[in-house]
Protein backbone atom coordinates (compact mmCIF):
# COMPACT_ATOMS: atom_id res chain seq x y z
CA UNK A 1 0.00 0.00 0.00
CA UNK A 2 1.12 3.48 -0.73
CA UNK A 3 0.35 6.83 0.46
CA UNK A 4 1.44 10.13 -1.59
CA UNK A 5 0.60 13.24 -0.03
CA UNK A 6 -0.89 15.51 -2.48
CA UNK A 7 -1.57 18.96 -1.31
CA UNK A 8 -1.21 20.32 2.53
CA UNK A 9 -2.75 23.89 2.65
CA UNK A 10 -3.92 25.65 5.98
CA UNK A 11 -5.67 22.23 7.84
CA UNK A 12 -6.32 20.76 4.42
CA UNK A 13 -4.81 17.93 3.91
CA UNK A 14 -5.10 15.40 0.27
CA UNK A 15 -3.69 12.32 -0.18
CA UNK A 16 -3.78 9.30 -2.77
CA UNK A 17 -3.42 5.85 -1.64
CA UNK A 18 -2.60 3.22 -3.93
CA UNK A 19 -3.43 -0.47 -2.83
CA UNK A 20 -1.32 -3.00 -5.29
CA UNK A 21 -3.79 -5.61 -7.73
CA UNK A 22 -1.49 -8.46 -6.33
CA UNK A 23 -2.95 -7.30 -2.18
CA UNK A 24 -6.24 -7.25 -3.93
CA UNK A 25 -5.67 -10.52 -5.33
CA UNK A 26 -4.24 -12.14 -2.56
CA UNK A 27 -7.13 -10.57 -0.04
CA UNK A 28 -9.94 -11.91 -2.25
CA UNK A 29 -8.56 -15.34 -2.38
CA UNK A 30 -8.32 -15.47 1.46
CA UNK A 31 -11.36 -14.61 1.37
CA UNK A 32 -12.87 -17.07 -0.84
CA UNK A 33 -10.89 -19.67 1.47
CA UNK A 34 -12.67 -18.46 4.48
CA UNK A 35 -15.78 -19.10 2.81
CA UNK A 36 -14.90 -22.42 1.12
CA UNK A 37 -14.47 -23.79 4.48
CA UNK A 38 -17.95 -22.60 5.70
CA UNK A 39 -20.98 -22.23 2.72
CA UNK A 40 -22.94 -25.36 1.94
CA UNK A 41 -23.67 -26.55 -1.66
CA UNK A 42 -25.60 -28.61 -3.09
CA UNK A 43 -23.72 -31.77 -4.39
CA UNK A 44 -20.66 -31.04 -2.04
CA UNK A 45 -19.61 -31.65 1.51
CA UNK A 46 -18.81 -29.43 3.86
CA UNK A 47 -15.53 -27.63 3.35
CA UNK A 48 -15.21 -29.25 -0.02
CA UNK A 49 -16.44 -26.39 -2.50
CA UNK A 50 -14.09 -25.59 -5.09
CA UNK A 51 -12.63 -22.21 -4.99
CA UNK A 52 -12.76 -21.42 -8.81
CA UNK A 53 -16.77 -22.23 -8.29
CA UNK A 54 -16.68 -19.94 -5.35
CA UNK A 55 -15.18 -17.22 -7.03
CA UNK A 56 -18.00 -17.10 -10.25
CA UNK A 57 -20.64 -17.02 -7.57
CA UNK A 58 -19.70 -14.90 -5.35
CA UNK A 59 -16.56 -12.93 -6.58
CA UNK A 60 -18.23 -9.87 -7.25
CA UNK A 61 -19.60 -9.32 -3.56
CA UNK A 62 -16.64 -10.58 -2.23
CA UNK A 63 -14.54 -8.24 -4.27
CA UNK A 64 -16.86 -5.22 -3.14
CA UNK A 65 -15.94 -6.54 0.18
CA UNK A 66 -12.37 -6.31 -0.08
CA UNK A 67 -12.29 -2.85 -1.72
CA UNK A 68 -14.26 -1.36 1.02
CA UNK A 69 -11.99 -3.03 3.37
CA UNK A 70 -8.99 -1.68 1.87
CA UNK A 71 -10.43 1.87 1.27
CA UNK A 72 -11.06 1.89 5.22
CA UNK A 73 -7.61 0.29 6.05
CA UNK A 74 -5.81 2.52 3.03
CA UNK A 75 -7.34 5.71 4.60
CA UNK A 76 -6.28 4.76 8.53
CA UNK A 77 -2.70 3.71 7.73
CA UNK A 78 -2.39 7.76 5.79
CA UNK A 79 -4.14 8.93 8.88
CA UNK A 80 -2.11 6.68 11.37
CA UNK A 81 1.06 7.43 8.98
CA UNK A 82 0.88 11.65 8.72
CA UNK A 83 -0.80 11.90 13.01
CA UNK A 84 -3.59 13.37 11.52
CA UNK A 85 -6.18 14.51 13.76
CA UNK A 86 -9.70 14.90 11.28
CA UNK A 87 -11.74 17.27 12.52
CA UNK A 88 -14.72 15.32 10.46
CA UNK A 89 -15.14 12.30 8.09
CA UNK A 90 -12.55 11.90 5.30
CA UNK A 91 -14.03 12.50 1.87
CA UNK A 92 -12.94 9.30 -0.35
CA UNK A 93 -12.77 8.73 -4.04
CA UNK A 94 -12.00 5.96 -6.02
CA UNK A 95 -10.12 7.37 -9.19
CA UNK A 96 -9.30 3.89 -10.26
CA UNK A 97 -10.02 0.47 -10.17
CA UNK A 98 -10.34 -2.51 -12.68
CA UNK A 99 -10.06 -6.22 -11.66
CA UNK A 100 -6.77 -7.18 -11.85
CA UNK A 101 -5.53 -3.49 -11.55
CA UNK A 102 -4.57 -1.76 -9.00
CA UNK A 103 -6.47 0.21 -6.41
CA UNK A 104 -6.20 4.42 -6.54
CA UNK A 105 -8.26 6.34 -4.54
CA UNK A 106 -7.98 9.74 -3.03
CA UNK A 107 -9.30 10.65 0.48
CA UNK A 108 -9.27 14.71 1.32
CA UNK A 109 -9.30 15.73 5.30
CA UNK A 110 -9.55 18.31 7.07
CA UNK A 111 -7.66 18.33 10.56
CA UNK A 112 -8.07 19.83 14.03
CA UNK A 113 -6.01 22.71 14.90
CA UNK A 114 -3.37 22.79 16.94
CA UNK A 115 -5.10 25.57 19.82
CA UNK A 116 -2.59 28.28 21.08
CA UNK A 117 -1.61 27.59 24.78
CA UNK A 118 -3.54 29.89 27.31
CA UNK A 119 -2.50 31.11 30.36
CA UNK A 120 -5.65 30.63 32.24
CA UNK A 121 -4.34 32.40 35.56
CA UNK A 122 -4.29 35.55 33.56
CA UNK A 123 -7.74 35.57 32.51
CA UNK A 124 -9.06 38.50 34.22
CA UNK A 125 -13.43 38.45 34.57
CA UNK A 126 -15.80 40.68 36.39
CA UNK A 127 -18.75 38.44 38.32
CA UNK A 128 -21.52 40.62 38.40
CA UNK A 129 -23.90 40.06 42.12
CA UNK A 130 -27.13 41.12 43.44
CA UNK A 131 -27.76 40.98 46.94
CA UNK A 132 -31.45 40.02 47.90
CA UNK A 133 -33.33 42.62 50.33
CA UNK A 134 -36.05 42.71 52.39
CA UNK A 135 -37.19 45.16 49.74
CA UNK A 136 -37.01 42.71 47.45
CA UNK A 137 -38.89 40.11 49.21
CA UNK A 138 -41.93 42.06 50.71
CA UNK A 139 -41.80 43.32 46.50
CA UNK A 140 -42.00 39.43 45.65
CA UNK A 141 -44.49 38.65 48.65
CA UNK A 142 -46.72 41.87 47.36
CA UNK A 143 -46.71 40.24 43.90
CA UNK A 144 -47.55 36.78 44.91
CA UNK A 145 -50.53 38.92 46.48
CA UNK A 146 -51.65 40.53 43.53
CA UNK A 147 -51.73 37.41 41.84
CA UNK A 148 -54.06 35.92 44.39
CA UNK A 149 -56.02 38.71 44.45
CA UNK A 150 -59.90 37.92 44.50
CA UNK A 151 -62.65 39.80 42.36
CA UNK A 152 -66.07 40.48 43.40
CA UNK A 153 -69.09 41.95 41.69
CA UNK A 154 -69.35 45.57 43.36
CA UNK A 155 -71.81 46.34 46.16
CA UNK A 156 -73.47 48.82 43.75
CA UNK A 157 -73.47 48.28 39.94
CA UNK A 158 -71.35 50.50 38.26
CA UNK A 159 -69.40 50.98 35.24
CA UNK A 160 -66.05 48.89 34.55
CA UNK A 161 -62.87 50.94 35.08
CA UNK A 162 -59.11 49.86 34.54
CA UNK A 163 -58.31 46.78 37.23
CA UNK A 164 -61.59 45.22 36.67
CA UNK A 165 -62.11 41.75 35.47
CA UNK A 166 -64.77 41.63 33.05
CA UNK A 167 -66.36 37.99 31.40
CA UNK A 168 -66.69 38.94 27.96
CA UNK A 169 -67.87 36.56 24.43
CA UNK A 170 -66.43 38.37 21.62
CA UNK A 171 -66.60 37.53 17.52
CA UNK A 172 -63.62 39.11 15.76
CA UNK A 173 -63.92 39.93 12.03
CA UNK A 174 -61.48 40.95 9.30
CA UNK A 175 -62.85 42.30 6.16
CA UNK A 176 -65.89 40.89 7.09
CA UNK A 177 -64.84 36.95 7.61
CA UNK A 178 -64.29 35.51 10.80
CA UNK A 179 -61.15 34.17 11.77
CA UNK A 180 -59.53 31.42 13.56
CA UNK A 181 -58.04 33.26 17.43
CA UNK A 182 -61.17 36.14 17.23
CA UNK A 183 -63.40 34.68 19.54
CA UNK A 184 -63.78 33.27 22.54
CA UNK A 185 -66.68 32.63 25.68
CA UNK A 186 -66.63 33.54 28.96
CA UNK A 187 -63.33 34.99 28.85
CA UNK A 188 -61.63 36.43 31.94
CA UNK A 189 -60.07 39.57 30.92
CA UNK A 190 -58.52 42.08 33.29
CA UNK A 191 -58.61 45.53 31.89
CA UNK A 192 -55.93 47.49 31.75
CA UNK A 193 -53.37 44.02 31.95
CA UNK A 194 -52.35 44.50 28.01
CA UNK A 195 -53.40 41.16 27.51
CA UNK A 196 -55.07 42.10 24.23
CA UNK A 197 -54.24 44.08 21.49
CA UNK A 198 -53.65 47.77 21.69
CA UNK A 199 -57.29 49.70 22.26
CA UNK A 200 -59.20 46.62 22.60
CA UNK A 201 -59.46 46.96 26.41
CA UNK A 202 -59.50 50.90 26.12
CA UNK A 203 -63.05 50.30 24.83
CA UNK A 204 -64.14 48.26 26.95
CA UNK A 205 -64.08 50.63 29.92
CA UNK A 206 -67.02 52.78 30.97
CA UNK A 207 -69.84 50.01 30.08
CA UNK A 208 -71.64 48.46 32.30
CA UNK A 209 -72.77 44.52 32.37
CA UNK A 210 -74.67 43.59 29.52
CA UNK A 211 -73.54 45.94 27.61
CA UNK A 212 -73.17 44.73 23.62
CA UNK A 213 -69.70 46.69 22.77
CA UNK A 214 -67.88 46.99 18.82
CA UNK A 215 -64.53 47.14 19.34
CA UNK A 216 -62.48 48.75 16.30
CA UNK A 217 -58.73 48.06 16.45
CA UNK A 218 -55.98 47.38 14.16
CA UNK A 219 -54.06 44.30 14.82
CA UNK A 220 -50.52 45.03 14.96
CA UNK A 221 -47.44 43.92 12.93
CA UNK A 222 -46.18 40.95 15.32
CA UNK A 223 -49.57 39.70 15.02
CA UNK A 224 -48.90 35.65 15.17
CA UNK A 225 -51.06 34.92 12.56
CA UNK A 226 -48.84 37.14 9.47
CA UNK A 227 -51.67 36.93 7.44
CA UNK A 228 -53.63 40.10 9.57
CA UNK A 229 -50.85 41.27 10.35
CA UNK A 230 -51.25 45.30 10.59
CA UNK A 231 -54.97 45.05 9.05
CA UNK A 232 -58.21 46.28 10.77
CA UNK A 233 -60.30 44.14 12.99
CA UNK A 234 -64.06 44.26 14.52
CA UNK A 235 -64.93 42.45 17.80
CA UNK A 236 -68.37 42.08 18.72
CA UNK A 237 -67.84 41.95 22.16
CA UNK A 238 -70.58 41.19 24.86
CA UNK A 239 -70.07 42.20 28.83
CA UNK A 240 -71.05 40.05 30.89
CA UNK A 241 -70.14 40.01 34.14
CA UNK A 242 -68.16 42.85 36.02
CA UNK A 243 -65.88 42.26 39.34
CA UNK A 244 -63.84 44.64 41.04
CA UNK A 245 -60.27 43.23 42.99
CA UNK A 246 -60.81 42.38 46.40
CA UNK A 247 -57.82 43.75 49.10
CA UNK A 248 -54.93 42.25 49.98
CA UNK A 249 -54.12 40.96 53.13
CA UNK A 250 -50.51 39.53 53.81
CA UNK A 251 -50.25 37.49 56.63
CA UNK A 252 -49.98 33.98 57.64
CA UNK A 253 -52.90 32.84 56.01
CA UNK A 254 -52.08 33.59 52.60
CA UNK A 255 -48.61 31.63 53.50
CA UNK A 256 -50.95 28.66 54.59
CA UNK A 257 -52.84 28.86 51.69
CA UNK A 258 -50.00 28.37 49.85
CA UNK A 259 -48.60 25.36 51.64
CA UNK A 260 -46.13 27.59 54.47
CA UNK A 261 -46.78 27.08 58.54
CA UNK A 262 -46.55 30.97 58.66
CA UNK A 263 -45.71 34.69 56.36
CA UNK A 264 -41.77 33.78 58.23
CA UNK A 265 -41.65 30.80 56.19
CA UNK A 266 -43.53 32.25 52.52
CA UNK A 267 -40.52 35.09 53.18
CA UNK A 268 -38.07 32.26 53.64
CA UNK A 269 -38.84 30.29 50.39
CA UNK A 270 -39.22 33.48 48.00
CA UNK A 271 -35.89 34.77 49.18
CA UNK A 272 -33.78 31.31 48.71
CA UNK A 273 -35.75 31.05 45.55
CA UNK A 274 -34.82 34.91 44.78
CA UNK A 275 -31.12 34.23 45.81
CA UNK A 276 -30.74 30.86 43.34
CA UNK A 277 -32.17 32.78 40.38
CA UNK A 278 -29.70 35.32 41.22
CA UNK A 279 -26.79 33.00 41.04
CA UNK A 280 -27.76 31.30 38.13
CA UNK A 281 -27.92 34.44 36.38
CA UNK A 282 -24.69 35.53 37.64
CA UNK A 283 -22.93 32.33 36.55
CA UNK A 284 -24.39 32.84 32.87
CA UNK A 285 -22.83 36.32 32.62
CA UNK A 286 -19.83 35.19 34.03
CA UNK A 287 -19.49 32.22 31.72
CA UNK A 288 -20.49 34.48 28.79
CA UNK A 289 -17.78 37.22 29.84
CA UNK A 290 -15.03 34.26 29.42
CA UNK A 291 -16.41 32.97 26.51
CA UNK A 292 -16.26 36.36 25.15
CA UNK A 293 -12.68 36.77 26.33
CA UNK A 294 -11.14 33.32 24.98
CA UNK A 295 -13.04 33.97 21.58
CA UNK A 296 -11.56 37.67 21.39
CA UNK A 297 -7.97 36.40 22.37
CA UNK A 298 -7.30 32.77 21.01
CA UNK A 299 -7.37 32.93 17.52
CA UNK A 300 -6.34 30.64 14.87
CA UNK A 301 -7.86 28.87 11.67
CA UNK A 302 -10.92 26.88 12.20
CA UNK A 303 -11.94 23.66 9.91
CA UNK A 304 -14.38 24.71 7.91
CA UNK A 305 -16.21 21.86 7.32
CA UNK A 306 -17.03 22.30 11.03
CA UNK A 307 -18.16 26.11 10.16
CA UNK A 308 -20.45 24.38 7.38
CA UNK A 309 -22.04 21.76 9.52
CA UNK A 310 -22.79 24.34 12.92
CA UNK A 311 -24.42 27.02 10.56
CA UNK A 312 -26.64 24.64 8.70
CA UNK A 313 -27.86 23.84 12.36
CA UNK A 314 -28.50 27.47 13.10
CA UNK A 315 -29.75 28.12 10.13
CA UNK A 316 -32.38 25.54 9.85
CA UNK A 317 -33.13 26.00 13.86
CA UNK A 318 -33.62 30.06 12.94
CA UNK A 319 -35.83 28.95 9.70
CA UNK A 320 -37.92 27.13 12.34
CA UNK A 321 -38.64 29.83 14.47
CA UNK A 322 -39.52 32.14 11.65
CA UNK A 323 -41.94 29.47 10.08
CA UNK A 324 -43.40 29.23 13.58
CA UNK A 325 -43.93 33.11 13.94
CA UNK A 326 -45.41 32.95 9.99
CA UNK A 327 -42.46 34.47 8.49
CA UNK A 328 -41.94 31.80 5.92
CA UNK A 329 -40.84 34.05 3.34
CA UNK A 330 -38.35 35.77 5.78
CA UNK A 331 -36.60 32.11 5.90
CA UNK A 332 -36.92 30.85 2.03
CA UNK A 333 -35.04 34.29 0.89
CA UNK A 334 -32.48 34.73 3.59
CA UNK A 335 -30.65 38.52 3.72
CA UNK A 336 -26.61 37.33 2.50
CA UNK A 337 -25.88 40.34 5.37
CA UNK A 338 -27.91 38.09 7.88
CA UNK A 339 -26.66 34.75 6.52
CA UNK A 340 -22.76 36.41 6.41
CA UNK A 341 -23.66 36.93 10.93
CA UNK A 342 -24.98 33.71 11.59
CA UNK A 343 -21.68 32.48 9.76
CA UNK A 344 -19.78 34.67 12.19
CA UNK A 345 -21.80 32.91 14.86
CA UNK A 346 -20.66 29.42 13.82
CA UNK A 347 -17.21 29.62 13.53
CA UNK A 348 -17.19 31.59 17.12
CA UNK A 349 -19.37 28.60 18.34
CA UNK A 350 -16.14 26.03 16.61
CA UNK A 351 -13.58 27.76 18.00
CA UNK A 352 -14.46 27.97 20.97
CA UNK A 353 -15.67 24.40 21.42
CA UNK A 354 -11.80 23.63 19.96
CA UNK A 355 -10.55 25.96 22.81
CA UNK A 356 -12.94 24.21 25.88
CA UNK A 357 -11.80 20.59 24.33
CA UNK A 358 -8.34 21.38 24.54
CA UNK A 359 -8.10 22.76 28.10
CA UNK A 360 -10.54 19.61 28.96
CA UNK A 361 -8.00 17.21 27.35
CA UNK A 362 -5.18 18.62 28.94
CA UNK A 363 -5.87 18.60 32.04
CA UNK A 364 -7.41 15.50 32.06
CA UNK A 365 -11.50 16.32 32.47
CA UNK A 366 -13.99 13.79 32.78
CA UNK A 367 -18.01 13.24 33.16
CA UNK A 368 -17.97 10.82 35.48
CA UNK A 369 -20.79 7.86 35.13
CA UNK A 370 -22.73 9.50 38.11
CA UNK A 371 -23.11 12.64 36.86
CA UNK A 372 -24.54 11.28 33.56
CA UNK A 373 -26.85 9.46 35.76
CA UNK A 374 -27.65 12.59 37.80
CA UNK A 375 -28.44 14.07 34.80
CA UNK A 376 -30.69 11.61 32.89
CA UNK A 377 -32.18 11.36 36.24
CA UNK A 378 -33.11 15.01 35.89
CA UNK A 379 -34.78 14.70 32.30
CA UNK A 380 -36.67 11.86 33.64
CA UNK A 381 -38.53 14.15 36.35
CA UNK A 382 -39.41 16.41 33.72
CA UNK A 383 -42.02 13.55 32.79
CA UNK A 384 -44.33 12.48 35.64
CA UNK A 385 -45.31 8.86 35.15
CA UNK A 386 -43.33 8.35 32.10
CA UNK A 387 -40.04 8.45 34.27
CA UNK A 388 -38.93 4.28 33.12
CA UNK A 389 -39.92 5.60 29.56
CA UNK A 390 -37.55 7.98 29.72
CA UNK A 391 -34.65 6.52 31.32
CA UNK A 392 -35.18 3.30 28.36
CA UNK A 393 -34.96 5.73 25.99
CA UNK A 394 -31.62 7.39 26.87
CA UNK A 395 -30.51 3.51 27.48
CA UNK A 396 -31.19 2.69 23.95
CA UNK A 397 -30.06 6.01 22.34
CA UNK A 398 -26.47 6.87 22.59
CA UNK A 399 -26.74 9.76 20.53
CA UNK A 400 -29.55 11.49 22.97
CA UNK A 401 -26.61 10.07 25.91
CA UNK A 402 -24.09 12.20 23.98
CA UNK A 403 -26.00 15.16 24.02
CA UNK A 404 -26.30 15.11 27.80
CA UNK A 405 -22.99 14.75 28.52
CA UNK A 406 -21.48 17.29 25.88
CA UNK A 407 -22.68 20.21 28.31
CA UNK A 408 -21.70 18.57 31.42
CA UNK A 409 -18.38 18.20 30.19
CA UNK A 410 -18.46 22.35 28.78
CA UNK A 411 -19.65 23.39 32.18
CA UNK A 412 -16.80 21.35 34.07
CA UNK A 413 -14.18 22.85 31.88
CA UNK A 414 -15.50 26.08 32.39
CA UNK A 415 -16.14 25.87 36.08
CA UNK A 416 -11.95 24.95 36.00
CA UNK A 417 -11.10 27.56 34.06
CA UNK A 418 -13.01 30.03 36.34
CA UNK A 419 -11.23 28.64 39.33
CA UNK A 420 -7.44 29.05 38.20
CA UNK A 421 -8.61 32.77 36.75
CA UNK A 422 -8.68 36.27 38.67
CA UNK A 423 -12.49 36.97 39.18
CA UNK A 424 -13.78 40.01 40.88
CA UNK A 425 -17.08 40.39 42.03
CA UNK A 426 -19.21 43.71 41.25
CA UNK A 427 -22.48 44.32 43.10
CA UNK A 428 -25.23 45.50 41.17
CA UNK A 429 -29.02 46.18 41.59
CA UNK A 430 -31.23 43.29 40.87
CA UNK A 431 -32.80 44.96 37.96
CA UNK A 432 -28.80 45.93 36.56
CA UNK A 433 -28.57 41.97 37.20
CA UNK A 434 -31.67 40.77 34.84
CA UNK A 435 -30.63 43.25 32.32
CA UNK A 436 -29.75 41.42 29.19
CA UNK A 437 -26.58 42.62 28.24
CA UNK A 438 -27.47 42.35 24.70
CA UNK A 439 -30.25 44.88 25.20
CA UNK A 440 -27.43 47.14 26.79
CA UNK A 441 -25.26 47.04 23.65
CA UNK A 442 -28.34 47.60 20.99
CA UNK A 443 -29.02 50.84 23.46
CA UNK A 444 -25.74 52.04 23.08
CA UNK A 445 -25.81 51.29 19.64
CA UNK A 446 -22.88 48.95 19.03
CA UNK A 447 -23.94 45.71 17.24
CA UNK A 448 -24.70 42.61 19.46
CA UNK A 449 -25.27 40.54 16.52
CA UNK A 450 -28.80 38.75 15.71
CA UNK A 451 -30.72 37.92 18.13
CA UNK A 452 -30.29 34.69 18.19
CA UNK A 453 -26.59 35.34 19.16
CA UNK A 454 -27.83 35.91 22.55
CA UNK A 455 -29.45 32.49 23.09
CA UNK A 456 -27.55 30.32 21.18
CA UNK A 457 -28.68 27.09 21.47
CA UNK A 458 -27.75 25.67 25.05
CA UNK A 459 -27.10 28.71 26.65
CA UNK A 460 -30.25 28.36 28.94
CA UNK A 461 -27.89 26.24 30.68
CA UNK A 462 -25.09 28.64 29.69
CA UNK A 463 -23.79 27.00 26.80
CA UNK A 464 -22.02 29.08 24.02
CA UNK A 465 -20.13 26.40 22.63
CA UNK A 466 -20.44 23.55 19.96
CA UNK A 467 -20.51 20.11 20.42
CA UNK A 468 -17.12 20.17 19.95
CA UNK A 469 -16.43 21.41 23.45
CA UNK A 470 -17.47 17.40 24.55
CA UNK A 471 -15.28 15.42 25.97
CA UNK A 472 -13.16 13.87 24.04
CA UNK A 473 -12.07 9.72 24.57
Amino acid sequence: MQVTELSADGLKREYRIVVRANEIEDRVSGRLAELSRTIRMPGFRPGKVPVALLRKQYGRSVMGEVVEQAVNQGSQQAISDHALRPALRPRIEVTAFDEGADLEFTMAVEVLPEVPKIDLKAIELTRPTAAVDDEAVTKAVTNLAERLRGFAPPAEPRPSQSGDRVIVDFHGTVDGKPFESGHAHDFPLLLGSGMMVPGFEDQLIGRQAGDDVTVEVTLPETYPDQALAGKAASFAVTIKEIAEPQPVKIDDDLAKGRGFDDLAALKGALREGMEREYAGVSRLRLKRALLDHLAATCKFEVPRGMVDLEFDAIWQQLKRELAGQGDGETADEPDEALKAEYRDIAERRVRLGLILSDIGQANSLKVEQSELNAAVLDQARRYPGQEQKVLDFFKSTPQALEQLRAPIYEDKVVDFILQLASVTEQPMTPEELMKDPDDEADAAGSPAGPRLAAAEPGEAAGSDAPSASREQA
